[in-house]
């Protein structure tokens, strides 16, 4: 969700590191799902392309799979929560550290938001959160 400025331009949300955690904790059950389906529509597509046939069905599934996984991308990515990448599942919440610009981030696996980077930087440049 964007907030408007002053002067009515739309710009990203900020969010404190308390906000950010509530966040990824609502998220939760999402970012679950999408590991599931992405597993799934991994072992679909193999089979699709002449691998092993699978008991999750065929190329119908397969559809039903990515639809719901662009569903799942767009409520993750909602009130401005970018989705970096999906395997491994990466998240950046736009924040602030020592008063500057930043980007607090969650990688799939982590139990907590502990990281953040300067949004020029990218993961490369994650640093642990004081």
């Amino acid at each position: 969700m964007e907030t408007s400025s002053d002067d009515g331009i739309d710009v990203p949300r900020q969010y404190t590191l308390a906000q950010a955690r509530e966040r990824l904790a609502a998220l939760r059950p999402l970012l679950d799902e999408v590991v599931a389906l992405r597993a799934d529509a991994a072992e679909l597509q193999a089979s699709f392309q002449g691998g092993p046939p699978t008991d999750l069905g065929g190329l119908p599934e397969l559809k039903a799979a990515e639809a719901r996984l662009d569903e799942l991308v767009a409520l993750i990515t909602a009130d401005d929560v970018e989705l970096k990448g999906i395997a491994p599942l990466l998240l950046d919440l736009p924040g602030e550290v020592d008063g500057e610009p930043a980007l607090l981030c969650w990688l799939e696996g982590e139990v907590d938001i502990r990281w953040w980077h300067r949004p020029h930087l990218g993961f490369l440049g994650r640093r642990p959160l004081g």
